[in-house]
């Protein structure tokens, strides 16, 4: 007979509690269960199935564009294909035929990753995904997962699996405004669901999982991440036997077809409300399946009055000037995106001729080069991380490099087998930064580049607000600072809006306020931060000037106000780019060539007329109208710089050494180890050593000259851009 427990035993439940307690737990969740089996119903229909529509406002509150309005039509699963079914339970719920309706595991998997931040996971068979499209909402609360949890455990008992399937087809959402694998056919393939092939149900399928990322034809800079997916879903089939090998092997991307858009989204109506959905689902405000409820009421921050003047503006300067009897004219496409940089907020975006004829945003894609608009980039980096050429000399506009065409670049004394060519082969010898810039020489920056070094300029773009992921930002030695990145007209304008805002970067916004039955969203800080010191920022404001007042850019006068920008043309003349700013409005254009029926990017050459289409041709007139009535009845500013020490005015190399000088000319500068040039003491003096201390420069009133200035270079056809031609046919990253 044991004696009374004592100490540490006596601490400790008894195993009589301990059973007790564990008994107590399973009846109440047993209860719990069967309550909720008892008491939660399958409801009708919801309001998802009979989409309300979204209202979207311009700033001024007045009416935009409103969406929602459905598209569906369900049809049989004999309408269907079995290997189309096949490839959706392959990307969504491979054991569909042999689970249960509800999958805990997945579930607990999937709060778990959604907690720590893996991203939000629905962990959802498709019984659940059903219920929650047809007889629930999207809204992501406990309450809605467990009438989920029982409504799908009802469904499964009360109806067949093939109608379960079938309902989800009928009822998912696809993209293009198409509910159900029917419309969705329509809207990519043309076709009915019956004809559909294997590879085409595939693409469908992987839409589900996230129908905008994936659509192919709105997101060509997304083909790799849309290509994944699809290859997931047909090696899933093969997986489940669904799909030989051999069947496997054959398959080839079925390309579909570009989107028709919704007549009441037709003209810019479409592309200011696709560009508004996807910063409200990039930025988590509202995801897709929210946003499909409808009943929101959402107001932008774009301008209706400025939104009117960027469309005029494109029209007038290009739109009206293209004939359908010239080839060229056909691929011809543009983009524009305006930014306030006082607060960061998009007062205007051109995304194309009509959202119902050009269904690609030419404001928001990402996949053309934007050339020399990235050579201020470039040089910003220099003054921010204080670089020196490669003979120890600070980098300033009034530095010397070498501009003598296809001049190899050198690190650290060795070359580095990298000489791309200067515009038209010019060579233009001993020549200070600012008027490489004004003349966009690529050898100057080449070099300038590598001094640098390519990570720091990579660093510098991302400070200044260019996605970090964006195509091409990580190219080697010098080709990153020749623009062979692809950021979109928009990050473009960021960057640009950072610079006039002296290096403050605030991240862009397109939405001011979202409401739903009169709440109010929670819209994310957008906190100010230091992307580059003042010096920096200012610095690089000073030589952009000189490229308006003087340069390639001298077009952009015609806004009548103190202005700085950049002139930049892509690889292979396929597009011709403006980037510019005056103290108060930041503003990007860009004109693309885009074959209509293959959507192949094809060069701009004898479009509108011009052998070719330069940055300082169509995209800076265009920035100088719309600038020019954007800024109606506001005051005009010059700009507060506070420059570099060494950043002052100095004396130019004389034009006869710095504008013809060839590689023979006994002139020539004397390329050391170093990427900077020695100019000859006999022909001119070196620029002239910056002060100490200088003192923060004034300007006077600037008065807009009645006439742009005549430069010594050219400015149309075949001259004035930078990348812009020299890499053409030469060599391709």
């Amino acid at each position: 007979m044991s004696g009374p427990r004592t100490g540490w035993r006596r601490a400790l439940p008894s195993w009589r509690t301990m059973l007790g307690t564990v008994l107590l737990f399973l009846l109440l969740v047993i209860g719990a269960l069967c309550a909720g089996y008892l008491l939660v119903d399958i409801p009708p229909a919801n309001s998802a199935a009979k989409a309300q529509s979204n209202v979207y406002l311009y700033s001024d509150g007045s009416e935009l564009a409103r969406d929602g309005e459905v598209n569906r039509q369900n049809v049989r699963l004999s309408q269907i294909p079995k290997k189309v079914q096949q490839a959706v339970l392959a990307a969504e719920d491979r054991d569909f035929y042999t689970e249960s309706a509800v999958d805990p595991a997945a579930m607990v998997r999937a709060a778990w990753n959604t907690v720590t931040g893996k991203g939000k996971q629905s962990g959802s068979t498709i019984t659940q995904q059903y219920v929650k499209n047809y007889y629930l909402g999207q809204e992501q609360t406990l309450t809605r997962k467990a009438k989920e949890f029982f409504i799908a455990i009802k469904l499964d008992r009360e109806v067949s699996k093939d109608n379960i399937l079938l309902g989800y087809l009928n009822s998912s959402y696809y993209g293009r405004n198409a509910y159900g694998i029917q419309a969705a056919a329509q809207a990519y393939y043309g076709r009915n669901s019956e004809q559909l092939t294997t590879a085409q149900g595939a693409y469908l399928a992987a839409l589900l999982n996230a129908p905008s990322a994936y659509d192919v034809a709105a997101h060509p800079a997304n083909k790799a991440r849309v290509l994944g997916r699809w290859n997931y879903v047909l090696d899933g089939m093969v997986k489940q036997k669904w799909l030989t090998p051999a069947e496997r092997a054959a398959m080839r991307f079925p390309v579909p077809r570009a989107a028709k858009a919704s007549p009441g989204l037709s003209g810019q109506r479409g592309y200011l409300v696709e560009a508004v959905k996807d910063y409200l689902r990039d930025h988590r405000i509202l995801d897709e399946d929210t946003l499909r409820t409808g009943g929101y009421r959402i107001t932008t921050t774009i301008s209706k009055r400025r939104q009117n003047a960027f469309v005029k503006a494109v029209h007038t300067r290009l739109m009206d000037r293209l004939d359908d009897s010239r080839p060229a004219d056909r691929n011809v496409r543009a983009g524009g995106a305006s930014i306030d940089p006082h607060n960061g907020r998009v007062v205007a975006l051109y995304g194309g001729i009509d959202y119902a004829k050009q269904y690609v945003n030419g404001a928001t894609r990402s996949d053309y080069q934007v050339g020399s608009t990235f050579k201020p980039i470039v040089f910003a980096s220099a003054v921010e991380h204080r670089s020196t050429t490669q003979d120890g000399a600070d980098i300033t506009p009034q530095t010397v490099y070498d501009g003598t065409n296809k001049r190899m670049t050198v690190s650290h004394g060795h070359s580095t087998g990298f000489a791309p060519a200067n515009e038209d082969d010019r060579s233009y010898g001993p020549i200070t930064v600012t008027e490489a810039t004004d003349k966009s020489v690529n050898a100057v920056y080449a070099q300038m580049g590598i001094d640098v070094g390519p990570a720091k300029v990579k660093a510098t773009a991302v400070a200044l607000g260019i996605p970090a992921d964006t195509p091409g930002l990580a190219s080697s030695q010098g080709a990153i600072s020749l623009g062979t990145a692809t950021p979109s007209v928009l990050d473009m304008a960021q960057a640009y809006a950072t610079l006039a805002q002296h290096g403050s970067l605030r991240p862009y916004t397109l939405v001011d306020k979202v409401t739903h039955s009169d709440e109010e969203v929670e819209l994310p800080e957008r906190e100010r931060t230091a992307a580059l010191t003042r010096e920096a920022a200012d610095t690089t404001t000073s030589i952009l000037r000189g490229v308006v007042e003087g340069g390639t850019g001298t077009a952009a006068q015609g806004a009548g106000r103190p202005a700085a920008g950049k002139t930049g043309t892509a690889e292979d003349d396929k597009a011709a780019w403006f980037a510019g700013y005056t103290p108060d409005l930041a503003t990007v254009v860009a004109v693309l060539g885009q074959n209509p029926d293959s959507a192949a990017q094809e060069p701009l050459y004898g479009a509108a007329g011009l052998s070719r289409v330069n940055g300082g041709d169509f995209p800076a007139e265009i920035w100088a109208d719309y600038t020019a009535a954007a800024l109606s009845g506001r005051p005009v500013r010059d700009f507060s710089l506070h420059l570099q020490a060494g950043a002052e005015a100095s004396p130019s190399p004389d034009p006869s050494d710095s504008t013809s000088a060839s590689p023979d000319d006994s002139d020539s500068p004397t390329p050391g180890p170093s990427g900077s040039a020695t100019r000859p003491a006999p022909t001119t003096g070196a620029p002239t050593p910056p002060a100490p201390t200088p003192p923060s420069p004034t300007f006077p009133t600037w008065t807009p000259p009645t006439t742009a200035p005549t430069p010594d270079f050219p400015t149309t056809g075949p001259g004035g851009d930078g990348l812009d031609r020299g890499l053409r046919s030469r060599w391709w990253f």
